[in-house]
């Protein structure tokens, strides 16, 4: 791997810079943010920007959309690439037959692993393998976006008023869904390929899904990398199932947390603490016998003594392993769905308060208890 580039359309601020930054000292890798002039779809950044993809002559290109977990077999996809060349390698899974309709349907060739049909959130069944939104792309995929915005620029200047100027660049012309406009027309035809896993996965739509993930990944350490989970030791906290703890972060030894559990840097964890199934970003504190469960806790954030801060877990069905995250609303009929709880950054939790099913936007200091609202 060569480089690694950042397509999206927000305005860099100074946390992505750092993150950036940070991020090339890690991986020792060129890291760099790409900035969209307008949302262009999943594909319409990778045709703007085509050049500096292309610079230096990749044999390929690895594209991975940002709101996915994965254990991301790239090595094994590449290895599949080289075997056998094609413009676009898809990474695949299973889903049951019900959530298969949300996501992007592949309908494959079982001996070739070509894709013959693609059919992106269907309305019926269509097949139970479904798109990771994790690709490799020959150069030559490029090729097919430039036909796809040729086609806008042409429709767009259709669609112009009788008379008016029509020799610039039509501004959607830019716009390109890799899904509907190139897998879904290109099915078929010997280009795309799919490559599939049986390895952990998720969408990440919801801060809920958020959750899930950070079980997904913490246990995939416990296979993979054991070191970096925290192990029960004297005169330490007690570790029960698969925990993440920053070595930066202050933990009494009478706290009990786990299962699944990621503490971040210079988090403060007093005595009696009871965390599970939750998220402590960098820089919170949990005083002392404050419980924590199903929460997501913002950067920054205090939650008094003797506190409880309780969500409703919202997993797949444990007993189908095809099964994955629904991506619900918040509301039904009106009313806050029970999910897991968010405290975003600097929020206050006063002593002995209860806050279930909650969503605590930014640098708001609450005095009492909440159930079920979002406090803005």
């Amino acid at each position: 791997m060569q480089e690694i580039l950042l397509i999206g359309f927000y305005q860099p601020d100074e946390p992505l810079t750092r993150f950036l930054e940070a991020a090339q000292q890690e991986f020792n890798l060129p890291v760099r943010y790409l900035q969209e002039f307008a949302p262009l779809g999943t594909g319409g950044g990778l045709y703007h920007f085509r050049d500096q993809i292309l610079a230096g002559g990749p044999e390929a290109f690895f594209v991975l959309n940002a709101d996915v977990c994965s254990d991301f077999p790239l090595s094994a996809m590449l290895d599949a690439y080289r075997h056998q060349p094609h413009p676009f390698l898809l990474l695949g899974t299973t889903a049951n037959r019900t959530q298969s309709l949300n996501y992007g349907c592949i309908v494959e060739n079982p001996q070739t692993h070509e894709v013959l049909h693609y059919v992106e959130k269907p309305s019926t069944f269509v097949s139970d393998i479904i798109n990771c939104g994790i690709y490799l792309f020959s150069p030559e995929a490029l090729k097919p976006l430039r036909d796809v915005f040729q086609r806008n620029q042409q429709d767009g200047q259709l669609c112009l008023p009788l008379g008016e100027d029509s020799s610039g660049l039509w501004p959607g012309a830019g716009t390109i869904r890799l899904e509907q406009d190139v897998f879904s027309a290109l099915a078929g035809q010997g280009q795309i390929y799919v490559h599939l896993t049986d390895g952990i996965w998720s969408q990440i739509k919801s801060a809920g899904s958020a959750l899930y993930a950070s079980r997904l990944y913490l246990g995939q350490y416990q296979l993979t990398h054991p070191e970096r989970l925290a192990k029960h030791t004297p005169g330490g906290p007690r570790i029960r199932g698969n925990v993440y703890i920053h070595p930066t972060a202050k933990v009494a030894p009478s706290a009990v947390l786990g299962p699944n559990v990621s503490i971040g840097e210079g988090v403060t964890v007093g005595e009696g603490v009871r965390l599970r199934e939750s998220i402590v970003l960098h820089g919170a504190t949990l005083q002392e016998h404050t419980c924590v469960l199903h929460t997501i806790v913002g950067w920054g954030s205090t939650v008094g003594r003797w506190a409880r801060v309780e969500g409703t877990p919202n997993d797949p069905n444990p007993n189908d392993p095809r099964a994955h995250m629904d991506s619900e609303s918040l509301f039904k009929d009106g009313k806050l769905l029970p999910a897991i709880t968010i405290l975003g950054c600097r929020v206050r939790i006063p002593a002995e308060v209860l806050i279930l099913n909650s969503i605590v936007l930014p640098h708001k200091e609450l005095s009492r208890s909440f159930t079920n609202q979002i406090i803005l």
